[in-house]
């Protein structure tokens, strides 16, 4: 049993998915361990569903800089210094024992106010490029919790650094220890295609159109489950319709790990979540990374598949629907390879990265015991 009051851990993460989603998963994992908890965000910050919806949300004034015109940045810079006096009053009110952030803008503030009040904190980074946000914090925290084997920005030698991997949710896990779908001569071929909220020309437009190219052989045998934009699925829908390919389109798939573990093939966007997901569950992938992505992080994060031989990164300067054409015929052509693929994949998932996570935290509470 622990002694005295179950320490208070706050978390402050931007409002995307890459960055919430592992903070989601911490707060389960915290929760189960007997921790108290609370969470920052800025005003932008939508109502939280899961565990954070059930934690004490807090938002504070907070702004991005890059890639905006000096006015914006000067107004950013000033919401960012009434955003960090709001959350030093916080802190000092709260007194967490551990602050936790998970990069984007909206995270700085509390952050630079826990580094303040001398405050122990760390941060998480999702991608295999260091976010700008966690740039600027890296020298302040106690500890830095990596996705990825290779961070870019981040010295790997630093003894604060340590690989957790990314932490995925609980209907992933769940979906980790199926096999591989056997791919039966002439059987059905079964592919996701998933992401694309930016950028979707790449997924809703050329994905298809390759997919309609491939030979006949292939092409007949194809089962297609794609998650695209509202806006794209009309384009989507009526190139699958011509070319006599059994598809689903929809912007949403509310069984998105099952239709995972079901794939013999995925294509995807590069982003962090997608891929921890796709190796996770163990399927291979060909990856597409956002080539607009700040820093080109999706590239980075896509290139430590690839080269655990998990997948292939295919970059969208150099993609076409021929192109693609050629290189899915490739690899659908080739049962083994895709099997040896999906065990790659699978041998680089990290389905304990929420609990390393937490180990992490509860390391810089001396004195801790867990509520068994």
């Amino acid at each position: 049993m622990s002694h005295g009051p179950a320490p208070l851990i706050l978390l402050t993460a931007g409002g995307t998915g890459g960055h919430v989603f592992p903070a989601e998963a911490l707060a389960g994992e915290l929760m189960k361990r007997g921790c108290r908890l609370a969470f920052v965000t800025d005003r932008r910050g939508q109502a939280y569903g899961g565990v954070l919806g059930g934690i004490e949300t807090f938002r504070v004034r907070a702004g991005g800089i890059a890639g905006r015109g000096l006015s914006a940045r000067i107004l950013a810079a000033i919401d960012l210094g009434l955003g960090s006096l709001q959350a030093m009053a916080l802190l000092l009110r709260l007194k967490p024992s551990v602050v936790v952030g998970f990069g984007g803008y909206a995270s700085l503030p509390a952050m630079l106010a826990a580094w303040l009040l001398r405050l122990p904190s760390m941060l998480h980074e999702q991608n295999a490029v260091l976010g700008r946000a966690n740039r600027l914090l890296a020298s302040k925290v106690k500890r830095i919790a990596a996705s990825f084997s290779h961070v870019r920005f981040l010295d790997q030698a630093d003894s604060r650094v340590k690989r957790t991997g990314m932490p995925v949710r609980p209907a992933i896990l769940a979906e980790r220890g199926k096999p591989y779908p056997p791919i039966v001569e002439n059987g059905p071929l079964s592919i996701l295609v998933m992401g694309g909220s930016q950028g979707a020309k790449a997924l809703s437009e050329i994905v298809p159109d390759a997919l309609s190219r491939l030979p006949d052989g292939l092409r007949s045998r194809l089962k297609i489950s794609q998650q695209s934009r509202p806006e794209s699925l009309a384009v989507s829908r009526a190139c699958y319709m011509r070319a006599g390919i059994d598809a689903v389109c929809e912007p949403f798939f509310a069984d998105i790990p099952a239709r995972l573990a079901s794939a013999h093939l995925v294509i995807s966007r590069a982003g962090a979540s997608s891929v921890a997901e796709i190796a996770c569950v163990g399927r291979p992938a060909l990856l597409i990374p956002y080539p607009h992505a700040i820093d080109d992080h999706q590239t980075g994060n896509a290139q430590e598949l690839d080269e655990a031989g998990g997948g292939w990164l295919m970059r969208e300067e150099n993609l076409s629907a021929e192109s693609l054409a050629g290189r899915l015929a490739q690899i659908l052509s080739n049962p083994g390879t895709l099997a040896r693929s999906a065990a790659c994949a699978q041998a680089v998932g990290e389905p304990l990265a929420a609990k390393r996570l937490a180990d992490l935290v509860l390391e810089l509470i001396p004195h801790f015991s867990e509520v068994k």
